[in-house]
């Protein structure tokens, strides 16, 4: 992964995991937390395993509980909602390009070029001495970092 992110700088490296897929130990649980605590996802999502008809999986015995299924998907994105909170404070004061895509609760919601609409990090604007429409791209200058949130000024020019 740091070969990667060395060769080309700036880049945003995302997963998307499934818990309790058949076999599944608590073993291998704790090593995958290893290893997302290592990677250090720019974003990561996780699922929990549902046995699906007309999948290779669909033949395999359904063998860890629904209620562990869950926890460990709960522990995997409590982790990455860790390493999200320190990527995004590493933000503050960076300037970016983002992308307006909606107006509501006196914000402008935008995106950066890292981030996929309705499921990862949102820009809010205040829309109070602001005008930016909707589609637009703005410059902004990122002046507080929550764990899915980035809050920012638009700059002028």
């Amino acid at each position: 992964m740091n070969t990667i992110r060395e060769k080309v700088p700036g880049i945003a490296i995302r997963t998307t995991l499934i818990s309790g897929f058949p076999g599944e130990t608590q073993a291998d649980h704790e090593d995958n937390l290893r290893w997302i605590e290592r990677m250090r996802f720019d974003r990561l999502g996780a699922f929990t395993y549902s046995h699906e008809e007309d999948t290779h999986a669909h033949g395999m015995l359904d063998d860890v509980p629904a209620e562990v299924k869950e926890q460990r998907a709960q522990e995997i994105m409590e982790l990455q909602g860790g390493i999200s909170s320190e990527l995004n404070h590493a933000k503050l004061g960076r300037t970016f390009r983002v992308l307006v895509d909606k107006a509501e609760a006196g914000h402008y919601i935008a995106r950066t070029e890292f981030d996929s609409p309705e499921v990862d990090n949102e820009v809010l604007i205040p829309m109070e001495g602001n005008y930016l429409r909707i589609g637009d791209f703005a410059q902004v200058r990122i002046t507080e970092a929550r764990e899915h949130e980035l809050l920012a000024v638009p700059l002028n020019g």
